[in-house]
Formats: structure tokens, C-alpha cells, sequence
């Protein structure tokens, strides 16, 4: 691909950008104001990127004519071989940022996410296998500084949860945890196992984007809210109030329920919010439905014959069936290095996004 043109036009919308913010009414609307200072700073790092590109280009060339130009085994020649070497793999890094930057960016990318976790097929194992999920997940973010934050849970015997729903907060959440969606299946000998056989269980994740209140209009006279004691873990003063709340959207049926909070107006602006962004999810799906005769949803059933992504343990081995990618560091990835997964699944999406393009 060319990308001569893509640089060009990086550079032509910088300056108008740069213009747009110098301007004395930039930030009369403080909304516009932060998205043309989020694309100036993505604009400033794909032109950053362009030159960098072209200087690459103009070295490569110099030094395939100096290796074409010198006795073979030479020490120039060798110099030259090293320096082509280092160069194409400059060139591919820069190339495929700047790929990246022709994907127009997707308006969710930037936001916090509600994470929902539950056991599906495999009984107590599946549901200790929603804990491992839960325990990966709050240490990727750690790594990533982002905030994580249960909102419910329900625990299991043996110390596992049948559901959690979690809040995470920070730079780009959805960007990174969109790709986790699905049905995730583990393969291993559980704690219950007698025999050591190994059994089959799966977990469905799902990854909404957080909604903002002007993407769903929720009229009060749609909702029913009651209000309850909580229940399972928490301290004596969670468990003994009235402070869980549930919520009801009664148009859609959509239910949510929240029971971190001692306080009860904390529970109900925590359950509005997970609230909004399952209505959102469910307009999108149902706008998608219109251009798409059949649609997967994000988890399907969660039977053991659906999966996205296998945990074997007995082989420290972690496929992702939907790219056929292949990994033997599980642990590592259970204890939370989840980007060696998610960036193939982030480039293979954006190769098929280029691919869609017309260039």
C-alpha cells in the first residue's frame, strides 16, 4: 500500500486542527474543544510517524545501493546487510502505525467499560473459572492504570462467582477489552476432580461501552426501583441495610442490580449506569440486525461447542479460535499479560478494516 497519500492528508487535517484550536471560540463548547485536542495529539503522532516513515524509506534505498555496490562480503557490505535489517523492521513498525491511523478511530474506543463475567456450562468449575477471569482482568488493568470496580457479584460455593459485573475505568478501556467478548472455554483438572480427569467448562464474557446519558433517553416513569438488604459478602453494615438497589427498565425488561455501596444513592447511580450501557449495547445490536440477516451475539449460549478462546492447562496452552492464534504462556496470561492476545486480535481486526477500504 501507498501511503504517500494518508500522509499527505495527516498532514493537510493537522494544520487545519491546529488552526480550529488557535481560534479564540475552541473551546466555547468544552465537548468540541476535547475531541479536536484528542485528534490533534493523534494527528501530531501519525505526522510524527509520516516523517519518520519517509526518512526510513530514503535510508533503505541508500543502503540497498551500497550492498548492490560493494564486493560481497565486504565490511561495508556487511555494515549495509545489518543496516537493512534494522531499517525493514523500522519500516514495518512505522507502517503499520500508520495503517492504523487511516482506520478512522471508532467513537467507543475512548470510553470506560461495564464488564460482565458468568458461569455457564461446568457447574462449580465454570464458576471458579468466572474467578480466574475476574482475578485476570483486575491485573490486566492494573497493568494498564486503569481503575477496576465491582459492582455485584455472586459468589459460589468453593469460592467462585456465578456472575460479576465490574466498572473499569481509564485511558482507551473499551479499545483493549473489546476483544474479550465471547465464550471463553477452560480445559483442566478441577479441585473437585478425584480421578484426575480432565473436565471441559466455559465462562461468557461480555464488554459493553459505558453509555453516556445523551446515548440513551431513560424516562423515570420507565423504570421500577426497589431497594433491599444485600446479600453474601460485605461488611456488617452493607449486609444490614437497605441498600441494594434493582432496577427494572420496564420497555425493554432490562434488569440491573448493585450492592457495593453502603450508601443507597451510590448503588442507584452505579446501577443507572451499568442500566444505560445495556440498553445502548442492545440499540446497537438491533441497528446491526438491520443490515446483517444473521448476527452473533457476543457470548451465544455458552455451551462447551461455542467458544473464542481455550485455556488448556495441563499443556500451558491459550488458542484464540476466531484468529487461530496459538500461545504456550498461559500463566502468564491468567496472572494478567493479556496484550501478546489482544494485540493480533487489534491488528487482525485493522487488516480487515484496510481491506475494506478503497484506496
Amino acid at each position: 500500500m501507498d501511503l504517500k497519500p494518508f500522509i499527505r492528508r495527516f498532514r493537510d487535517r493537522f494544520c487545519e486542527v491546529e488552526a480550529q484550536l488557535s481560534g479564540p471560540d475552541a473551546f466555547a463548547n468544552p465537548q468540541r474543544g476535547q475531541e479536536l485536542t484528542r485528534e490533534h495529539a493523534r494527528l501530531r503522532d501519525l505526522v510524527a510517524a509520516g516523517d519518520a516513515h519517509e526518512r526510513t524509506l530514503q535510508e533503505l534505498t541508500e543502503n540497498r545501493g551500497m550492498l548492490a555496490a560493494e564486493p560481497a562480503g565486504s565490511e561495508m557490505a556487511v555494515m549495509a546487510a545489518d543496516e537493512i535489517g534494522r531499517l525493514e523492521r523500522d519500516e514495518a513498525r512505522l507502517s503499520t502505525r500508520l495503517k492504523l491511523g487511516i482506520i478512522p478511530p471508532s467513537p467507543t474506543d475512548s470510553r470506560n467499560s461495564i464488564l460482565e463475567i458468568r458461569a455457564a456450562a461446568g457447574g462449580a468449575e465454570s464458576a471458579l473459572f468466572a474467578a480466574d477471569l475476574l482475578r485476570m482482568y483486575q491485573r490486566y488493568a492494573e497493568t494498564k492504570g486503569w481503575k477496576f470496580e465491582v459492582l455485584d457479584a455472586s459468589s459460589s460455593d468453593l469460592g467462585g462467582f456465578k456472575e460479576a459485573v465490574v466498572s473499569v475505568t481509564g485511558e482507551d478501556v473499551y479499545k483493549w477489552l473489546k476483544y474479550e467478548s465471547g465464550v471463553h472455554r477452560v480445559q483442566r483438572v478441577p479441585a473437585t476432580e478425584a480421578q484426575g480427569r480432565i473436565h471441559t467448562s466455559t465462562v461468557t464474557v461480555a464488554v459493553l461501552p459505558e453509555a453516556q446519558e445523551v446515548d440513551v433517553v431513560i424516562r423515570p416513569e420507565d423504570l421500577e426501583i426497589n431497594v433491599c438488604r444485600a446479600g453474601g459478602h460485605g461488611g456488617q453494615g452493607v449486609n444490614t441495610t437497605d441498600s441494594a438497589v434493582r432496577i427494572v427498565h420496564k420497555p425493554t425488561g432490562t434488569e440491573v442490580r448493585c450492592q457495593d455501596e453502603r450508601s443507597q444513592q451510590k448503588n442507584k447511580a452505579k446501577a443507572m449506569m451499568v442500566l444505560r450501557s445495556r440498553i445502548l449495547d442492545a440499540k446497537v445490536a438491533e441497528e446491526h440486525a438491520k443490515y446483517a440477516a444473521e448476527r452473533k451475539s457476543q457470548v451465544g449460549t455458552g455451551e462447551r461447542s461455542e467458544k473464542s478462546r481455550t485455556y488448556n492447562f495441563p499443556q500451558n496452552r491459550l488458542t484464540d479460535h476466531r484468529i487461530d492464534l496459538t500461545l504456550y504462556n498461559l500463566a502468564a496470561v491468567i496472572d494478567g499479560d493479556l496484550d501478546p492476545v489482544v494485540e493480533p486480535l487489534m491488528a487482525d481486526a485493522m487488516q480487515r478494516r484496510l481491506a475494506a477500504i478503497q484506496v
